[in-house]
């Protein structure tokens, strides 16, 4: 029999004339000569049953057989008990072997590999240890039910068999070998070959002596030979780009102090609550400029980042994606590493303390999420173990052609529970308490961006991703059935129904929906002459016709102030009095409009530039008199928001808003009532820049209403036009009402009235 090592130093492969190897008892005891082959060539699904302590009965005597493999060695000794003892090499393979008559496992040994340039080089072998996961977690995984995965798959530091190391495991269902490498055994995948778990696809290894910091990959060896090296799909840390590989990191060493936050998250309806929240890209929001513009870190942005959003009355930040990515123009949205915080801010326990301190000073953490697709670049999740393992094989169903990008096989278990548990990850060990999804209508549809002929309906001829629509409802079932208090945002830009309707009601389950439509239909508006505006006046009107279908969120985000869009300020029109007096105007009307809120970081400072990644947010901005004036203005309104429950109480109920007039497009003025279980709030907005003297709006009292906030008030850079501050009903018929107001409105202002 002809042996072929194909991994053998020199690369020579023996002749069709060579005798055939013959094999000592104690070399081939329990295992094959097959086994001896596959070994050698590095080819061996259990490289266990071969490598290691076996026990075995020779000539009568119990013993244990011990074997050990380096393709590169030359001798190899056995260091047992504090002593060396040889091993006979076989056939100049790299394979040892030794017979210890009257031993009995488990046995504690290294082996000592001897080279021909004189270097040594002793391991602590992985393959005297026994699975490190159970066939309960092979069964989940296989049904992609395993929703607490992570714990198994991915790098493990632990004690196991009472050796210190790392357990790796990682799903290569088509694969012919799996290895580990990294610095520890020079990147050579003919080392540490894994051990298949058999149709559960997934690969597993212990190693020891490997700890925290170690860098590693995986080494995949395709059914079709090639060699693939891969980043480990749940890596809990990554090197700097431009270096792919993942680092062994505990991620459970950090001691959390946000045990208050926790509990009281859990009680909390957050639907009846202020949600105001601060978008941000960690990277772009602050940098040191006396160190090379370098990225703050995680803990360098935690409190002046806290600091600042308290002055304005944010409630949360959502950040876009900190999960790993490659490339810094991407903002995070092609990520390549799901479980991992980019280590371009520091390390996971920095990230981990971020969010602490955001929890203890009263601050939400919301992460943008991207299940909708991942990045083509071959070191991550692409033709994985050299088949579309994670993307659809067929390109209808697998491309982004808009992007660029590969999309997930959302019909395939372990894909699903790699998504889906990923979800569950982020709540779990980071203490993040919402999760925003990217892109959602790219994964409802199946001709989304597409021309006739280049999709796959589905089984009913319909364009609707069924296995995507089963994905999003397992996600959000999961998310609000384990994690209470926590809740999800969809990113869906079209009039699929029931976004936010509850999966056991047939929806897709999600807390809340961006409103896309308000965003685009105000900003369409305001970017208007206001002469034109009355032509247009049911581009604000319009939201209220469905403002109830779904939870809304009302995002004025960073898409919309970059790519040569202008920043919000430079998207209004007239002179510089008039930009600044309708951003203010615009402000007003979305704080006041139903729906929770969301605001890209920079627009609070009305900042002519828009929004680059590169950057930082200007501050010095706040030195120059209109600008530090419209942030008092946010300021402010943002206060107001957060201590009154009329503008969020009853965001999504229909008792929580009520029009006084939304007919007048004549003068394009809208006032209307926000109520809440406190009271309520008189709502008047002027969308032209004349002042309006004697301008009567029904109330629902004769009283006397306080006026709580103009936005043209001086201290905010407007002219001062308002109405003394207190305003008295007067009876008589107007708008349905018994009584009403007879107000000045200040040009592009916005009055706030609560009866004194």
């Amino acid at each position: 029999m002809t042996l072929q090592k194909d991994a053998s130093p020199s690369g020579a492969k023996p002749s069709r004339e060579e005798a055939a190897p013959t094999y000592p008892a104690g070399l081939l005891h329990g295992i094959s000569e097959r086994d001896i082959q596959r070994i050698c060539s590095v080819e061996h699904s259990d490289p266990h049953s071969v490598l290691g302590g076996h026990p075995a009965v020779i000539d009568g005597v119990d013993g244990v057989v011990i074997r050990a493999f380096h393709p590169d060695a030359s001798a190899a000794s056995l260091r047992l008990d504090g002593s060396l003892f040889a091993m006979t090499g076989w056939a100049n393979s790299g394979l040892f072997w030794i017979w210890l008559p009257g031993r009995q496992l488990p046995l504690r040994y290294s082996v000592n590999f001897a080279f021909a340039d004189g270097s040594h080089w002793e391991v602590d072998t992985p393959y005297r240890f026994m699975p490190t996961l159970g066939p309960q977690d092979l069964h989940y995984a296989s049904e992609g039910k395993h929703y607490r995965l992570y714990e198994k798959l991915g790098a493990h530091e632990m004690e196991f068999e009472g050796t210190k190391g790392t357990a790796f495991a990682v799903w290569a269902p088509n694969a012919r070998r799996v290895s580990v490498v990294g610095d520890f055994n020079r990147w050579d995948g003919r080392l540490f070959p894994m051990r298949s778990m058999g149709s559960s696809g997934i690969w597993e290894l212990f190693i020891p002596g490997i700890g925290q910091g170690e860098l590693y990959k995986y080494e995949i060896k395709t059914n079709d030979g090639h060699l693939r090296i891969k980043t480990d799909p749940m890596a809990f840390f990554m090197e700097l780009r431009p270096g792919t590989a993942a680092r062994v990191w505990n991620i459970e060493n950090y001691e959390w102090r946000d045990q208050e936050w926790m509990e009281n998250r859990a009680k909390k309806d957050v639907f009846a609550s202020p949600v105001n929240i601060y978008e941000v890209h960690l990277g772009s929001w602050l940098r040191i400029p006396d160190q090379g513009h370098r990225w703050a870190t995680y803990r360098e942005i935690a409190e002046p980042l806290v600091e600042h959003m308290k002055q304005y009355g944010f409630t949360h930040v959502e950040l876009m994606p900190v999960m790993e990515h490659p490339f810094d123009g991407s903002w995070g949205y092609q990520v390549t590493g799901y479980y991992a915080p980019t280590s371009r801010f520091g390390t996971p326990d920095d990230f981990k303390y971020f969010v602490d301190y955001l929890h203890q000073r009263g601050i939400g953490v919301i992460l943008d999420w991207v299940p909708a697709h991942f990045p083509r670049d071959d070191f991550s999740l692409r033709q994985f173990d050299g088949t579309a393992l994670y993307e659809h094989a067929d390109p209808r169903r697998g491309e982004h052609q808009d992007w660029g990008t590969l999309i997930f096989n959302y019909g395939r278990n372990e894909v699903r529970n790699f998504l889906v548990g990923n979800a569950l990850f982020w709540l779990d060990k980071y203490h993040v308490d919402g999760l925003r999804v990217d892109a959602v209508a790219s994964l409802l549809y199946l001709d989304y961006s597409r021309k006739d002929g280049e999709w796959l309906p589905n089984e009913y001829g319909g364009n609707e991703n069924l296995e995507a629509i089963k994905f999003l409802q397992e996600f959000n079932a999961m998310v609000y059935g384990t994690f209470p208090g926590c809740f999800t945002i969809a990113e869906e830009s079209t009039a699929w129904p029931g976004v936010t309707t509850p999966t056991y009601l047939g929806g897709l389950g999600f807390g809340f929906k961006w409103d896309m439509g308000w965003m685009h239909d105000t900003l369409q508006y305001f970017s208007k002459d206001p002469i034109h505006r009355s032509f247009h006046h049911n581009d604000l009107t319009f939201s209220m016709m469905y403002a109830y279908s779904e939870n809304f969120v009302l995002p004025l985000s960073h898409d919309e102030v970059v790519h040569g869009k202008g920043s919000l300020l430079r998207k209004m029109p007239g002179d510089h009095w008039q930009k600044r007096a309708n951003l203010r105007l615009l402000f007003g009307y979305m704080y006041t409009h139903p729906g929770k809120k969301l605001l890209m970081a920079g627009s609070e400072l009305a900042t002519w530039n828009e929004w680059h990644h590169e950057s930082a947010l200007e501050r010095e901005l706040l030195q120059y008199p209109f600008h530090r004036e419209i942030s008092d203005y946010v300021k402010d309104l943002g206060r107001l928001y957060v201590s009154d429950s009329a503008l969020w109480a009853w965001d999504h109920r229909p008792k929580g808003f009520s029009w006084i007039d939304c007919n007048d497009n004549s003068n394009s003025v809208l006032s209307y009532i926000r109520r809440g279980p406190d009271g309520y709030l008189v709502c008047v907005m002027n969308f032209t820049p004349v002042v309006r003297h004697g301008y009567r709006i029904g109330v629902p009292e004769l009283t006397t209403y306080r006026e709580i906030l103009n936005s043209d008030a001086k201290a905010y850079g407007g002219s001062d036009v308002g109405n003394g501050g207190f305003v008295e009903a007067l009876p008589g018929h107007q708008h349905g009402y018994s009584q009403f107001l007879e107000l000045t409105l200040p040009p592009l202002g916005c009055l706030i009235l609560k009866r004194a």
